[in-house]
């Protein structure tokens, strides 16, 4: 019955699911997987370090608790074979909204999934190396972003950056027609999602406003305000401004999407995928997570192309009752509730799928891995405030503001040593650092197999970063100064020392990093031995450099301030 917990191991619904993967899972083996179902429940974090650490205290025992609760049991879920799928569907998943293929146009159809194979046939989708809780690994997905010019998307501690595809007005160089015709399509595809996202809001607008009238409403003048109230509400949030509306109707002004997202995986090729922890839905080629970094309740639209519906065997399926494990599925559950069941929703070739409005932030998703290889496009409003090259471009010009350039002189020196100033140029020299140079170096030779359109201003960013490093050894050259009184270097080195520190640990483990890329990469066009790639090069560069400030130094500044401090 829905609702109930199962007993596991546990046949029938989900017994074949696990037959076909070879695995029935003990309770030794539940239980050992514990730690593991923690990581797979929101792996698709995105945003600092800083930021998920607060959280995952929070998370960590939300999911014990879970865990706790749960036992040795397998939690409920439905598909379309049980009477109560769409029932369920209807009163708790409301907000996911499939488009089925065939109400796609079919040359919409065509130039994307020729998109999908472009990409693919010239090695342009690619495994990012991620952390999670400190250890670096690679995404079993193959991914590239594509979007608007300049937008970059974080995820686990890796920042990807679009190829940008062709908007009006913008100059980019495609490395070939096949390339410029793929990204083409992405963008007719996108904001053919973007009208059905509109429509989709619309209509569930309508219905709610039509529940609310039959229930309660009965003043007409009332139930329009409610209604253009509620219009108001889901538009700012979908968007970063505001803009006035007149009718109940009028939903064109909300944002569309700025990026979209590709992901493919062949399952047969996978040497190993986890297993659903919770409800015994077989292999997961994504596990449970909120998708991260998005302006706050705006949707997610997924295209969805696995190659070929696949030819099941139902002599060996005839006990089957719960998702086919040849098809691909979206597997949807209420965050942290136990007792509502989830679901499974089976994704054919060339079908869509909408999470509008808050459903992201309510619930958890998961992809279901089934036989055939797998595209999708997954359409976002990223929360881009920190994350557009003008952004950065904008911090430079802030931070290199305090920088004394005269031309008549070769010397260099900084227009103030305001504690505040000080602090906010090297905040943004670690940004700068650590959010942009490395994240684009460390993983940024594969862009070229598309476009080299990020190179550039990459360049510039880094002229940017070497000035920067300048003032760090002007303000160090100040401290050390007679004329410079043991107030001003208390107040100096007690703000300026802990982004010294910061970027000392910080290039620590991006050398890590790449040590460990070189010994998970298996692509060795992405990822060459240092010495014949240009990217590896700048890479360790980077990470061995201490720039302006010698370990020598270094060690001098420390000493000074705890001299400073103690007195």
């Amino acid at each position: 019955m829905p609702g109930a917990v199962v007993p596991r191991p546990r046949q029938g619904r989900q017994g074949a699911a696990e037959k076909t993967t070879g695995r029935q899972p003990s309770p030794v083996m539940v239980h050992r997987a514990g730690a593991a179902r923690m990581r797979d429940a929101g792996c698709m974090c995105g945003g600092g370090s800083m930021k998920r650490s607060a959280g995952e205290s929070e998370q960590q025992a939300k999911k014990q608790k879970l865990l706790e609760e749960i036992g040795e049991s397998w939690l409920p879920y439905l598909t379309p074979r049980d009477a109560e799928f769409y029932q369920l569907w209807k009163t708790k998943y409301s907000k996911l909204i499939l488009r089925t293929s065939d109400t796609v146009p079919k040359e919409l159809h065509q130039v994307v999934q020729d998109a999908f194979l472009t990409l693919q046939k010239h090695g342009c989708l690619f495994q990012d190396l991620i952390r999670i809780k400190g250890k670096d690994c690679l995404t079993p997905v193959s991914r590239i972003l594509i979007g608007n010019p300049g937008c970059t998307y974080k995820y686990l501690n890796t920042r990807l950056f679009t190829v940008p595809w062709p908007v009006e007005g913008s100059k980019i160089k495609y490395c070939n027609p096949e390339m410029f015709d793929a990204c083409k399509a992405l963008m007719k595809l996108n904001d053919y999602l973007y009208n059905e996202t509109v429509q989709a809001l619309k209509e569930q607008s309508l219905s709610e406003t039509k529940e609310t009238k039959d229930a309660a409403v009965t003043n007409k003048e009332q139930d329009f305000s409610t209604c253009v109230e509620g219009e108001r509400t889901i538009l700012e949030d979908q968007s970063s401004s505001y803009v006035p509306r007149t009718d109940c109707i009028n939903l064109k002004s909300k944002t569309p999407y700025n990026l979209t997202l590709l992901n493919y995986m062949d399952p047969l090729q996978m040497l190993y995928l986890k297993q659903e922890p919770y409800f015994g839905m077989g292999n997961m080629a994504v596990s449970w997570h909120h998708d991260e970094n998005l302006v706050e309740r705006s949707t997610v639209a997924v295209y969805s192309y696995s190659c070929k519906d696949p030819v099941i065997n139902r002599n060996q399926l005839q006990d089957l009752r719960g998702r086919d494990p040849a098809v691909w599925h979206v597997g949807l559950k209420i965050a942290w509730d136990i007792k509502t069941p989830g679901l499974a929703l089976p994704l054919h070739p060339g079908d869509c799928y909408f999470m509008l409005d808050d459903l992201n932030m309510t619930h958890q998703h998961c992809v279901l891995a089934g036989w055939p290889p797998r595209f999708s496009s997954t359409h976002r409003v990223a929360e881009c405030s920190r994350g557009t090259l003008d952004y950065i471009f904008r911090q430079c010009e802030t931070a290199l503001q305090n920088l004394q350039d005269d031309s008549e002189s070769v010397a260099l020196s900084l227009k103030s040593l305001e504690v505040t100033i000080v602090k906010e140029v090297e905040g943004i020299h670690n940004e700068v650092e650590f959010e942009w140079l490395r994240q684009f170096w460390f993983q940024g030779k594969r862009y070229r197999k598309c476009t080299d359109w990020w190179f550039e201003p990459m360049a510039k960013l880094e002229e940017f970063w070497k000035k920067m490093e300048i003032m760090t050894s002007l303000v160090l050259s100040e401290v050390g100064k007679e004329e410079c009184t043991m107030e001003q270097r208390n107040e100096i080195v007690s703000c300026f020392l802990p982004f010294l520190t910061e970027r000392q640990e910080l290039r620590k483990e991006w050398t890590a990093s790449v040590t460990s890329c070189k010994a998970q990469y298996l692509d060795s066009a992405m990822l060459q031995v240092p010495g014949a790639s240009p990217s590896w090069q700048r890479v360790y560069q980077m990470s061995r450099s201490q720039s302006a400030i010698p370990t020598g130094r270094m060690m001098i500044l420390t000493c000074l301030s705890h001299m400073i401090l103690k007195k």
